[in-house]
């Protein structure tokens, strides 16, 4: 199983970017999915999380209203629509899946995609 990150780059504030998490290998179908990130020297946050099978769509605090999280089942592919970028949502950010919920010990990972937001 593999997840392939794509998407990210440097903007400026204000500007949007669309993070791609293409699935090989399984079917995420009914999965728990997200994304994580991870500034310099700061622990990996939860930033969106959605799962079907528990009818449940989760957004950190500070991503509410700018960000979505959406998929794709026919391409198996997991998005983040992320608007009215910050310069505090600078990070590395990281898909991943598990069978119901996601969380930093899911066993699915894609590589990261660097995420640089100027002010």
């Amino acid at each position: 199983v593999q997840l392939q990150a794509s998407g990210g780059g440097l903007v400026q504030a204000g500007g949007s970017l669309r993070l791609s998490c293409a699935a090989s290998g399984r079917t995420f179908t009914g999965y728990g999915l997200g994304w994580f990130r991870q500034a310099p020297g700061k622990e990996r946050v939860l930033v969106a999380a959605t799962s079907r099978s528990l009818r449940r769509t989760y957004y950190l605090d500070s991503v509410k209203g700018r960000f979505t999280i959406s998929t794709n089942d026919a391409q198996n592919t997991l998005y983040l629509e992320m608007n009215s970028l910050k310069p505090e949502d600078t990070a590395v950010y990281y898909c991943v899946a598990d069978a119901m919920w996601v969380s930093a010990t899911s066993p699915y990972w894609g590589q990261g995609t660097q995420v640089t937001v100027s002010s």
